[in-house]
C-alpha cells in the first residue's frame, strides 16, 4: 500500500511559476509509474503528466507540454511538478497518483494510488 501527500501549491500570478512535490511511503516506490492530474470545480479530474517507473518515458498533456516538468527522485520517494509559465487556465487542484505498472494510460481510472490534492489558483 502506496500512501501520497503532496505539497507545494500555493497562489501565483499568471506568468508565474509554483513546484508541486509529492512524497511517497509504504510501498517500492521505484517499481511504479507515477502522475499528476487535475480537477477544477465542476469539470472531471484531468491527466496532467506523468513518467514511467524507470524514468525512461515522459507523458504530458498537450495543455502543459512545454511549461510542465515531472521528475521524480527515488532515493528520496518524491515527485515533482514543475509549473512555469502558469495561466489562469491552470487553476485546480492538484493530485499526485501512482500505479505498479509501466504507464498505465491518461484516464485516471487506471491509477491505483492518490494523494489528498494541494490547490493550485493562478490569478489573471
Amino acid at each position: 500500500q502506496v500512501q501520497l501527500v503532496e505539497s507545494g501549491g500555493g497562489l501565483v500570478q499568471a506568468g508565474g511559476s509554483l513546484r508541486l512535490s509529492c512524497a511517497a511511503s509504504g510501498g517500492t516506490f521505484s517499481r511504479y509509474a507515477v502522475g499528476w492530474f487535475r480537477q477544477a470545480p465542476g469539470k472531471e479530474r484531468e491527466f496532467v503528466a506523468a513518467m514511467s517507473w524507470s524514468g525512461g518515458s515522459f507523458y504530458y498533456a498537450d495543455s502543459v507540454k512545454g511549461r510542465f516538468t515531472i521528475s521524480r527522485v527515488n532515493a528520496k520517494n518524491t515527485v515533482y511538478l514543475q509549473m512555469n509559465s502558469l495561466k489562469s487556465e491552470d487553476t485546480a487542484v492538484y493530485y499526485c497518483a501512482a500505479a505498479a505498472s509501466g504507464f498505465p494510460g491518461r484516464s485516471s481510472k487506471v491509477w491505483t494510488y492518490w494523494g489528498q490534492g494541494t490547490q493550485v489558483t493562478v490569478s489573471s
